[in-house]
Formats: C-alpha cells, structure tokens, sequence
C-alpha cells in the first residue's frame, strides 16, 4: 500500500498487515496533528494530562520514593530502560508501546474520549507561535522563564548550540505548576538543577518544569524535507532508525533535534525526557513517521528488527524479544508490537 503527502498531512491508510480480528474499521482510532484539533480538543486533552497528574502511583514507595503520582510511573519506567532503549532493535517498538499505553492511560483513568495527538515538526518553524509551546491554556506550555545562560553542548559530538531566552521555569500555560519529581541522571542546561538525593535518580527531587525553546534544530534538522528524506530514503529498519537517531558533529536526525528543540529539565535530559508533557507529542510523530515508512512495502516493513539489545551493544534484536513497560503495560513481544492495528493496537494517523 502506498502512503503520499498532501500538504504536511498524510492521507489515513489501512496499516501494514490489515485490520486484526479485535481490531475493526469502527474501533479504528486516528491520531491527529495537535495543530489540527479544535481548541476544545486540545483543552480536553490537556485535562486529560492533568487528570493522569492527580493519579497516584502505582509503585511502592520502596520502589520508586520519588514517583508521587501516575504521570511518574511513566518517567521512572523510562529512566529504568533508557540503556536498554534507545540506539537498539526495540527503540521503535519500545516507545510505539510506551506512547500508546500513556494514550491507554489517559482514555481508561481519566476519561479521555480522543487520541494521542502528535507534533508534526515541519510545521512549526517558530516553535513559540506553534499551538504546542504558544503558552496559552490548551497548550504543552510556552518557554521557560529567561535565565542567562551558556549554549547547550547537544549530543554525542557535543556541538554547541547558542542559548535559547528561555532556561528557567515555564510560567505560562497550564503546566506552570507542574512537578519534576525524578531525576535528574544527564542535565542538559547550563543552569543549577538540584541533585536526586539517590544515584538511579528515582529519589524525590521535587522541582519545576525548564525549558530553553530554540528554533535552531526546526530550521536546520526538523523541516518537511527531512522527514521526507527519512521516510523515502532508507530501504531496512536498521537504516531507517539509524536516520532517525543521528547524533554526530555534522548532523541531527529528527529524534535528537526534537528533544534538543526543547531543552532543558526535563525535556533535554536523555533518562527522564518523558517529564515534560510535550514527549508523548514528539514521540507521536516519531512513530508516525515509523508507520508511514512501514506502510510504503508493508510485507517487508513490518514484521522486521534490526539492531542490538543495548545501545552499548549485546545480543542481536529479535522479533521475539520481550517489551516490559512494568506498572504501565505488560511484557509483550517486539512482533506483538510492529503493527498499529495488531497486538494491543488500533489505531492510524491522518
């Protein structure tokens, strides 16, 4: 099946290997741009995130003392698999799951009755005027307060990336009074953050949401022709998330850039990313851009792996390895988890 642009939107296709026997046309859901929804789709949405918010953890307190409430366990599974989950052969599946049962959490714990929404980069040159990080109330929250600051020293290669007018606490929107509990394992500011008071940064280390919003990675690594390099060049899945993940001196995949375009802490600390709402909306294209890939040569796209168990290196991925996202999905298979509309999943993108 053959997807095609239109505009910055892809026309809704049916998924790689058909529609499974739980999963129908009329349970189908379609994930759709953030920018797309109505305002009163976005103000449900965030209610939605605040609802998560006010949840209270399902881990112990001997497991986990910082995670104090639902929106926690999320950011301390991923601060637990952060290794074991990024530059492997479970990266896209890893976060296709993870994405979908915080989407899973929001409909069934709180109600929500519409999808995960995804931020489609190449839209948003200005990330500040974006409906995103504009900092009204149906927004993710705009910058953080101004903080003079160096520039961030991004990636692997530690290029330097001049300093943003945010660097302190977002004080706009409706995730100003928002706590960052866990963490921090990897600072990405050139600010004073408080040290998480246990070593695996799972310790209560209550503080407020940074961010240092820069266009420089919008303009150079996140526009329409990237992604569209992304989803026609690479032929395997190993090529195609090896783009995606590209952290050298000279460039940027999509991945990076979309974190690093945020900063900050959490959003630019590479364990505890997920703390900062606006992650399920970069991973939401992360995965779309994954299904539209897939969905150009699905018998030879879908059911396929490619990579190590560990971004240090390990064992050879395989379709049977297992995804355990602990207190917020069960283990399930990587094979379970590589199409939208088989496994736990049902949904699309528009």
């Amino acid at each position: 099946m053959v997807s095609y642009m239109k505009g910055y939107e892809l026309e809704p296709i049916e998924s790689d290997r058909g529609f499974s026997s739980s999963c129908t046309r009329d349970k189908l859901i379609i994930r759709r741009e953030y920018g797309n929804l109505t305002t009163e789709e976005r103000a449900e949405y965030v209610k939605a995130v605040q609802c998560i918010i006010s949840k209270p953890s399902k881990f112990s307190a001997g497991q986990v003392p910082g995670a104090k409430n639902r929106y926690d366990d999320f950011v301390a599974v991923h601060l637990q698999q952060t290794l074991n989950i990024h530059g492997t052969a479970n990266f896209l599946s890893w976060h296709r799951y993870f994405t979908w049962a915080y989407e899973n959490a929001l409909r069934t714990e709180c109600g929500y009755e519409g999808s995960q929404p995804y931020w489609n980069w190449g839209k948003y040159a200005d990330l500040l005027q974006s409906p995103i990080f504009d900092g009204t109330n149906t927004s993710m929250g705009g910058n953080g307060d101004y903080v003079a600051h160096g520039g961030h020293a991004a990636g692997q290669a530690n290029v330097m990336v001049p300093a943003g007018k945010g660097g302190g606490c977002i004080s706009t929107g409706p995730f100003k009074n928002m706590t960052v509990n866990l963490g921090p394992m990897s600072i990405a500011i050139d600010v004073k953050i408080p040290t998480n008071p246990q070593s695996d940064g799972l310790g209560y280390n209550p503080r407020c949401i940074r961010r240092d919003i820069t266009d420089y990675f919008t303009k150079s690594y996140l526009r329409t022709k990237d992604v569209q390099a992304l989803i026609t060049q690479p032929t395997t899945i190993l090529a195609f998330q090896d783009q995606m993940q590209t952290d050298t001196a000279s460039k940027f995949g999509v991945h990076s850039a979309g974190h690093f375009s945020i900063w900050g802490d959490p959003g630019g600390d590479f364990f505890i990313s997920p703390g900062d709402p606006a992650f399920f909306l970069h991973h939401g294209m992360i995965d779309r851009a994954w299904w539209i890939w897939q969905n150009q040569d699905p018998s030879k796209r879908v059911m396929t792996v490619g990579g190590s168990t560990s971004m240090f290196g390990g064992s050879t991925g395989t379709l049977n390895d297992k995804v355990d996202l602990s207190v917020v999905g069960s283990g399930l298979a990587i094979k379970e988890l590589v199409s939208t509309t088989a496994g736990p999943f049902c949904y699309a993108y528009q």
